[in-house]
């Protein structure tokens, strides 16, 4: 794989048990919950390029509305069709195939800040050292079964990967959100 030209950031939401999602993909606990997570706004307006799996960007697509504005998107999948579409509002998204061709887009795109979405896209982007850092906001919620954004799933993190604490604190809700750089 070719050596990146941008960073690449974090910003999730799990369950205190660890899930990102239930089993089936659903995320109620979570658009559910009151109050808004501090840092939202701030973080959004900071990343010029997204990178998400198929199943993220699916579910995206069933929200009343699209969330990331013209922000560019790559998803990453093998099974969409790889052309690159437009969305209603405008947004720029293509369909790449493997997470080196996603570096080269980004590169090429002259991407510098990448937020990196969904839980298999994380954890592949973690194992080739493409993270940065990471915001992980836990939701007062325990699900005991689902999507684990860590953990026994295929694409399971290969290796430790070190982590320097930023930050961790209660916010809105009674959530509480850490805040970790990766160390190299």
């Amino acid at each position: 794989m070719e050596q990146r030209s941008w960073s690449g950031h974090v910003f999730i939401a799990t369950s205190v048990d660890g899930f990102i999602a239930r089993s089936n993909g659903d995320i109620n606990w979570l658009t559910d919950t009151p109050g808004e997570t501090p840092g939202d706004d701030e973080f959004f307006a900071s990343v010029d390029h997204l990178l998400m799996g198929r199943a993220t960007y699916e579910k995206v697509l069933s929200f009343d509305r699209w969330p990331y504005g013209s922000t560019p998107v790559l998803v990453l999948s093998s099974t969409l069709m790889p052309a690159t579409q437009a969305a209603t509002d405008g947004q720029s998204i293509r369909v790449v195939r493997t997470l080196a061709e996603a570096v080269s887009v980004l590169n090429e795109a002259g991407a510098a800040r990448v937020y990196l979405d969904g839980g298999k896209v994380v954890r592949a982007c973690l194992a080739a050292d493409l993270v940065d850092d990471l915001v992980i906001t836990r939701i007062p919620v325990l699900l005991g079964d689902g999507i684990p954004l860590f953990g026994a799933l295929p694409g399971a993190l290969p290796a430790d990967i070190r982590l320097q604490t930023l930050s961790a604190g209660q916010i809105s809700g009674g959530m509480i959100q850490e805040r970790y750089s990766v160390v190299r």
